[in-house]
C-alpha cells in the first residue's frame, strides 16, 4: 500500500478496546462514557481485519487500547496474530500498555511471539502517579515491568512530558530506565480529546527538556528508526537511548508508515486529522475480503501529507475531537 505521497504503509496500529482501568488526565476525563460492547469489533473481526492488511503489506503490528489487556479474552487474539510471525508475513506484533496487568500476561506473550513490548509510565513518585492516572499504583505496574524483563521481553518506557508535574523528573527517570537496559521516549501533549483540564497548563515543548539535559548529558544524534516517530539520541553518561516524540514542535509526517484502527472498525490514516473510513461496514458485509480491500485501497488513498496540531490558546479546545484512548495512541 502506497499513500498519494509515495509513503509505503508498512504498519498497523489497532485499538483492542476504549476501556483502561486507568484515568490518566491528559489522556481521559475522570467520567469517561466508553462505547457500549456491541459496537466493537469481535477478536475474531480483528484478527480478520488485521490479517487482510497483512496480506496488503503491513509487516508490524501494534495492539493498542484505551488498555488493550484489560479486553477480555484478548491473547486469544495475540496468539491467532502469531500465526503470521510463523509464516513470515509479519515481522512483529507488539503492543502499548499501562503495566497494570504486564504480570499476569508477559510470559505469555512471550509464548506468543511478542519480543518488546511500550509500557507508559510517567514517574517512578507513588504519589504524583496517582494524581495523574487518579488511582494508578505504582507498585503494580513497576512489578509487571519486572515480570515482563524475566520473561525476556524487551521494555521500552513511554513518558509524557507534564509542565509543573514530572518535567524536573525526566533525569531521574531516564537512569532508572537506562539503569535497566530499557530505553525512554518522551512525548508531548496532543491536543486529543476534551478531557477537561487545560492543555496549555501540561504542555511543556520537548526542545526545552533536551535544551536542559545537554547540560548535564551528552546526547548524540541516532540514525535509528524503528518504523515510528520517535527521534533518538544516545546518552553518553547513561550508555542508553532517549527518544522524542514531538508532535507540537516537529511533526514527523514525511516518513509516516502507519495507519491506525479504533475497535470499531474505523481507519484513521492521521493521528492529527477528523479522517474516518469504516471498514466495519465492508467487514461484515461479505464473508470475502473483496469490498474490504477496497475500502482499505480508498482510505489509503486519501491518507493527508502530515498534521497540523496546535493548542488553541483563544477557545482551550482540542485539535482533534476524539480521544487518545478511542484511537488507539
Amino acid at each position: 500500500m502506497v499513500d498519494p505521497f509515495g509513503r509505503t504503509i508498512r504498519y498497523l496500529r489497532v485499538s483492542v478496546t476504549d476501556r483502561c482501568d486507568l484515568r490518566c488526565f491528559y489522556c481521559m476525563s475522570e467520567d469517561m462514557t466508553f462505547l457500549p460492547k456491541k459496537d466493537l469489533l469481535t477478536l475474531e473481526e480483528l484478527d480478520r481485519l488485521c490479517s487482510a492488511f497483512i496480506a496488503k503489506g503491513v509487516r508490524k503490528i501494534r495492539l493498542t487500547g484505551g488498555e488493550p489487556l484489560v479486553r477480555r479474552n484478548v491473547m486469544s487474539l495475540v496468539r491467532s496474530l502469531s500465526r503470521h510471525l510463523g509464516s513470515g508475513a509479519l515481522d512483529e506484533l507488539t503492543l502499548t500498555t499501562n503495566g497494570s496487568q504486564l504480570a499476569r500476561y508477559a510470559a505469555e506473550l512471550r509464548d506468543c511471539g511478542v519480543r518488546r513490548v511500550n509500557v507508559s509510565l510517567d514517574t517512578l513518585d507513588a504519589q504524583k502517579f496517582r494524581a495523574i492516572t487518579r488511582w494508578g499504583d505504582l507498585d503494580k505496574v513497576l512489578a509487571g515491568i519486572e515480570a515482563a524483563r524475566d520473561a525476556g521481553l524487551a521494555v521500552k518506557i513511554n513518558a509524557v512530558a507534564l509542565k509543573n508535574m514530572n518535567e524536573e523528573e525526566i533525569p531521574s527517570l531516564m537512569e532508572w530506565a537506562h539503569g535497566k537496559g530499557m530505553a525512554l521516549t518522551l512525548i508531548e501533549v496532543m491536543p486529543m480529546g476534551d478531557i477537561g483540564e487545560g492543555r496549555i497548563d501540561q504542555y511543556v515543548p520537548l526542545s526545552l527538556l533536551r535544551a536542559r539535559l545537554a547540560q548535564h548529558y551528552t546526547l548524540t544524534d541516532l540514525d535509528d528508526n524503528t518504523g515510528g516517530p520517535a527521534r533518538y539520541v544516545s546518552v553518553t553518561e547513561t550508555g542508553g537511548k532517549l527518544g522524542f516524540i514531538t508532535p507540537m514542535t516537529h511533526n514527523f509526517c514525511e516518513s509516516c508508515n502507519r495507519v491506525r484502527i479504533t475497535c470499531t472498525g474505523t481507519l484513521h490514516t492521521c493521528l492529527g486529522h477528523e479522517d474516518a473510513s469504516d471498514l466495519r461496514k465492508p467487514l461484515r458485509a461479505s464473508a470475502d475480503n473483496d469490498l474490504l480491500s477496497a475500502a482499505i485501497d480508498r482510505a489509503i488513498g486519501l491518507k493527508p501529507k502530515g498534521h497540523d496540531f496546535i493548542i488553541d490558546r483563544r477557545h482551550n479546545r482540542p485539535s482533534v475531537s476524539r480521544h487518545m484512548s478511542v484511537t488507539g495512541g
